[in-house]
């Protein structure tokens, strides 16, 4: 199984890694201050259930695909920024975006959940990521690679869990306190979609290597 030293290792590396500002981050602050603290904590709930498609995915192989096939790469490349960027217009048309009680509060939270899900999901670079980061500290000898690579693909997703949902509820915070500022309200809202348009971009114009 896994050495000790080297998850120790892994523990420190990944909250590094969790802790830098990134995309996932930025979505679920993004989602957090339009729809508030519940849709803060979905989102990230939804980017992690992404990060765990992708965990499994390296652990049992299938991320290679990316590796090898740059079509397929590009696919889903491109699905994701479309998705993104057909998200930052979504926001910037929706005025009601900042009202929590402008639409039902269960369908609003399944939408958000799948919402992150996908924007993780089509993000081919994440799992190309994990393809290079996870067997760096399997225990080749020590045998049952799958689980290895699944226990630190599982520890990592946790981790980013117990961040991304603080991150969530405290951006949620601040959504319900511009809320009652109209004249916040319009400035949160075209910044929230510019940063899902910038995260499209981003995506669309990234590389594999």
């Amino acid at each position: 199984m896994i050495e000790p030293a080297s998850f120790a290792l892994f523990v420190g590396i990944s909250w590094a890694l969790i802790l830098a500002p990134g995309p996932d981050m930025l979505y679920v602050i993004t989602r957090g201050m339009a729809h508030g603290r519940r849709a803060g904590i979905v989102s990230a709930i939804g980017v992690v259930c992404g990060i765990l498609v992708h965990t499994t995915a390296t652990a049992f192989g299938t991320t290679l695909i990316f590796q090898t096939s740059a079509l397929a790469f590009l696919m889903v490349k491109y699905l994701g920024a479309i998705y993104l960027i057909y998200l930052s217009i979504i926001t910037w048309q929706n005025k009601s975006a900042f009202n929590p009680q402008s639409s039902s509060a269960d369908a609003n939270s399944r939408s958000l959940f799948w919402q992150g899900v996908l924007s993780n999901v089509l993000n081919p670079k994440i799992a190309v990521f994990f393809l290079a980061f996870l067997p760096q500290f399997v225990n080749q000898e020590g045998g049952q690679i799958t689980l290895q690579m699944t226990i630190l693909g599982l520890t990592f997703a946790l981790f980013g869990l117990i961040f991304l949902i603080s991150v969530g509820y405290f951006a949620g915070a601040v959504g319900a306190w511009a809320s009652n500022r109209p004249r916040y309200t319009t400035t949160l809202r075209w910044l929230s979609g510019g940063v899902l348009f910038v995260l499209g971009a981003r995506l669309a114009f990234m590389k594999l290597r």
